[in-house]
Protein backbone atom coordinates (compact mmCIF):
# COMPACT_ATOMS: atom_id res chain seq x y z
CA UNK A 1 0.00 0.00 0.00
CA UNK A 2 1.63 3.15 -0.97
CA UNK A 3 1.51 6.60 0.76
CA UNK A 4 -1.12 9.34 -0.66
CA UNK A 5 1.35 12.19 -1.98
CA UNK A 6 0.52 14.56 1.32
CA UNK A 7 1.41 12.27 3.60
CA UNK A 8 4.58 13.23 5.90
CA UNK A 9 7.37 11.05 4.79
CA UNK A 10 10.31 9.97 6.95
CA UNK A 11 14.03 10.67 6.56
CA UNK A 12 15.29 7.37 4.79
CA UNK A 13 11.98 7.56 2.37
CA UNK A 14 12.99 11.81 1.75
CA UNK A 15 16.84 10.40 1.24
CA UNK A 16 15.34 7.42 -0.77
CA UNK A 17 14.23 9.76 -3.38
CA UNK A 18 16.81 12.47 -3.46
CA UNK A 19 19.38 9.79 -4.19
CA UNK A 20 21.20 11.02 -1.12
CA UNK A 21 21.99 9.84 2.65
CA UNK A 22 20.05 10.80 5.60
CA UNK A 23 22.81 12.32 6.98
CA UNK A 24 23.14 15.16 4.15
CA UNK A 25 19.54 16.15 5.10
CA UNK A 26 20.36 16.49 8.67
CA UNK A 27 23.22 18.44 7.42
CA UNK A 28 21.01 20.55 4.81
CA UNK A 29 18.45 21.27 7.54
CA UNK A 30 21.38 22.66 10.04
CA UNK A 31 22.58 25.05 7.23
CA UNK A 32 19.09 26.45 5.74
CA UNK A 33 17.12 27.26 8.61
CA UNK A 34 14.07 27.33 6.06
CA UNK A 35 14.29 23.34 6.34
CA UNK A 36 12.04 22.73 8.83
CA UNK A 37 10.38 19.31 9.32
CA UNK A 38 7.94 18.11 12.11
CA UNK A 39 9.66 16.29 14.72
CA UNK A 40 8.03 13.95 17.23
CA UNK A 41 9.00 11.91 20.30
CA UNK A 42 12.84 10.77 20.14
CA UNK A 43 13.54 13.25 17.48
CA UNK A 44 12.06 11.41 14.59
CA UNK A 45 12.14 13.49 11.64
CA UNK A 46 8.74 13.44 9.32
CA UNK A 47 9.11 15.77 6.32
CA UNK A 48 5.63 17.43 4.65
CA UNK A 49 5.35 18.01 0.73
CA UNK A 50 7.16 21.52 0.95
CA UNK A 51 9.56 20.52 3.05
CA UNK A 52 9.93 17.96 0.10
CA UNK A 53 10.11 20.34 -2.43
CA UNK A 54 12.18 22.66 -1.01
CA UNK A 55 14.89 19.81 -0.37
CA UNK A 56 14.75 18.92 -3.93
CA UNK A 57 15.14 22.28 -5.24
CA UNK A 58 18.42 22.53 -2.73
CA UNK A 59 19.53 19.48 -4.08
CA UNK A 60 19.00 20.36 -7.46
CA UNK A 61 20.90 23.48 -6.74
CA UNK A 62 23.92 22.10 -4.79
CA UNK A 63 24.72 18.65 -7.05
CA UNK A 64 23.34 19.41 -10.45
CA UNK A 65 23.83 22.87 -11.19
CA UNK A 66 27.03 23.44 -8.85
CA UNK A 67 26.18 26.24 -6.74
CA UNK A 68 27.72 26.55 -3.07
CA UNK A 69 25.79 26.53 0.06
CA UNK A 70 26.62 29.84 0.42
CA UNK A 71 25.31 30.52 -3.00
CA UNK A 72 21.84 28.38 -2.30
CA UNK A 73 21.39 30.47 0.99
CA UNK A 74 21.68 33.50 -1.01
CA UNK A 75 18.91 32.51 -3.43
CA UNK A 76 16.89 31.27 -0.58
CA UNK A 77 17.36 35.44 0.76
CA UNK A 78 16.82 36.95 -2.31
CA UNK A 79 14.35 34.78 -4.28
CA UNK A 80 12.73 32.84 -1.61
CA UNK A 81 11.33 29.28 -1.20
CA UNK A 82 9.27 29.07 -3.90
CA UNK A 83 11.37 29.95 -6.49
CA UNK A 84 14.08 27.07 -4.40
CA UNK A 85 11.02 24.52 -4.36
CA UNK A 86 10.06 25.22 -8.06
CA UNK A 87 13.58 23.75 -9.37
CA UNK A 88 13.03 20.15 -7.50
CA UNK A 89 11.67 17.17 -9.45
CA UNK A 90 8.41 15.94 -8.84
CA UNK A 91 6.47 14.47 -6.03
CA UNK A 92 4.87 12.33 -8.06
CA UNK A 93 8.21 10.28 -8.81
CA UNK A 94 8.11 9.21 -4.86
CA UNK A 95 5.08 7.20 -6.04
CA UNK A 96 6.98 4.94 -8.35
CA UNK A 97 9.55 4.31 -5.46
CA UNK A 98 9.62 0.67 -4.43
CA UNK A 99 9.89 0.18 -0.56
CA UNK A 100 13.56 -0.43 0.81
CA UNK A 101 14.38 -4.20 1.72
CA UNK A 102 14.35 -4.46 5.77
CA UNK A 103 17.58 -3.87 6.59
CA UNK A 104 17.49 -7.16 9.11
CA UNK A 105 17.42 -9.53 6.42
CA UNK A 106 20.26 -11.40 6.21
CA UNK A 107 21.71 -12.06 2.08
CA UNK A 108 23.75 -15.22 1.98
CA UNK A 109 27.28 -14.54 0.48
CA UNK A 110 29.27 -16.49 -1.49
CA UNK A 111 33.09 -15.58 -1.93
CA UNK A 112 34.28 -16.03 -5.64
CA UNK A 113 36.73 -18.42 -6.31
CA UNK A 114 40.71 -16.21 -6.55
CA UNK A 115 41.88 -17.31 -10.08
CA UNK A 116 44.57 -20.00 -10.45
CA UNK A 117 47.22 -17.37 -10.75
CA UNK A 118 46.16 -15.34 -7.83
CA UNK A 119 45.97 -18.58 -5.49
CA UNK A 120 48.83 -19.15 -3.03
CA UNK A 121 50.39 -23.44 -3.38
CA UNK A 122 53.24 -24.46 -0.44
CA UNK A 123 54.32 -26.72 -2.28
CA UNK A 124 56.76 -28.78 0.35
CA UNK A 125 57.52 -31.53 -1.88
CA UNK A 126 58.77 -35.40 -0.52
CA UNK A 127 60.89 -33.51 2.51
CA UNK A 128 63.71 -36.00 3.17
CA UNK A 129 64.20 -37.18 6.38
CA UNK A 130 67.78 -36.67 7.91
CA UNK A 131 69.84 -40.21 8.69
CA UNK A 132 70.76 -40.82 12.01
CA UNK A 133 74.29 -40.05 12.74
CA UNK A 134 76.14 -41.83 15.63
CA UNK A 135 76.98 -39.75 18.75
CA UNK A 136 80.15 -38.40 18.57
CA UNK A 137 81.61 -38.75 22.35
CA UNK A 138 82.26 -42.84 21.63
CA UNK A 139 84.89 -43.10 19.51
CA UNK A 140 84.11 -46.86 19.67
CA UNK A 141 81.11 -46.79 18.09
CA UNK A 142 80.64 -48.59 14.82
CA UNK A 143 78.45 -46.51 12.20
CA UNK A 144 75.04 -47.29 11.92
CA UNK A 145 73.11 -48.06 8.53
CA UNK A 146 70.09 -47.10 9.71
CA UNK A 147 68.36 -44.75 6.92
CA UNK A 148 65.54 -43.34 8.40
CA UNK A 149 65.20 -42.35 12.51
CA UNK A 150 62.97 -43.85 14.76
CA UNK A 151 59.61 -41.25 15.37
CA UNK A 152 58.31 -41.96 18.99
CA UNK A 153 54.69 -41.06 18.36
CA UNK A 154 54.57 -39.06 21.78
CA UNK A 155 51.94 -36.65 20.62
CA UNK A 156 49.12 -36.67 17.74
CA UNK A 157 50.12 -33.26 16.35
CA UNK A 158 53.99 -33.15 15.97
CA UNK A 159 56.05 -36.06 14.88
CA UNK A 160 59.41 -37.33 14.51
CA UNK A 161 62.66 -35.44 15.26
CA UNK A 162 60.02 -32.27 16.16
CA UNK A 163 58.27 -34.64 19.12
CA UNK A 164 61.80 -36.15 20.52
CA UNK A 165 62.92 -32.49 20.90
CA UNK A 166 59.80 -31.11 22.76
CA UNK A 167 59.89 -33.69 25.28
CA UNK A 168 64.01 -32.85 25.95
CA UNK A 169 65.00 -30.25 28.01
CA UNK A 170 68.70 -30.12 26.88
CA UNK A 171 69.37 -30.75 23.27
CA UNK A 172 72.70 -32.59 22.73
CA UNK A 173 74.67 -32.17 19.46
CA UNK A 174 72.98 -34.78 17.96
CA UNK A 175 69.62 -33.80 17.76
CA UNK A 176 70.59 -30.24 17.02
CA UNK A 177 72.71 -31.62 13.81
CA UNK A 178 69.10 -33.44 12.96
CA UNK A 179 66.71 -30.54 13.82
CA UNK A 180 68.71 -27.38 11.92
CA UNK A 181 68.00 -28.24 8.08
CA UNK A 182 64.38 -29.30 9.14
CA UNK A 183 64.11 -25.70 10.71
CA UNK A 184 66.32 -24.28 7.68
CA UNK A 185 63.59 -25.80 5.35
CA UNK A 186 60.65 -24.61 7.67
CA UNK A 187 62.09 -20.94 7.00
CA UNK A 188 62.44 -20.96 3.72
CA UNK A 189 59.05 -22.34 3.35
CA UNK A 190 57.84 -19.47 5.94
CA UNK A 191 59.56 -17.07 3.21
CA UNK A 192 58.06 -18.01 0.19
CA UNK A 193 54.59 -17.61 1.84
CA UNK A 194 55.14 -13.92 2.97
CA UNK A 195 56.79 -13.43 -0.42
CA UNK A 196 54.03 -14.47 -2.01
CA UNK A 197 51.05 -12.94 0.03
CA UNK A 198 53.28 -9.48 0.34
CA UNK A 199 53.78 -9.44 -3.85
Amino acid sequence: MSKSPDAFRTISEVADWLGVQPHVLRFWESRFNQVKPVKRAGGRRYYRPNDMRLLGGIKKLLHEDGITIKGVQRILREQGVAHVSSVSQGLDEMANLEPAPDANVVVPFTAKPAPPQEQIHLDLGDAQKPELQPAPNSPNAEPQTQTQPSYPDASPLLGGIATLAWTRNSFDDQLLSQIAPIAQELRSVLNRIENRSAG
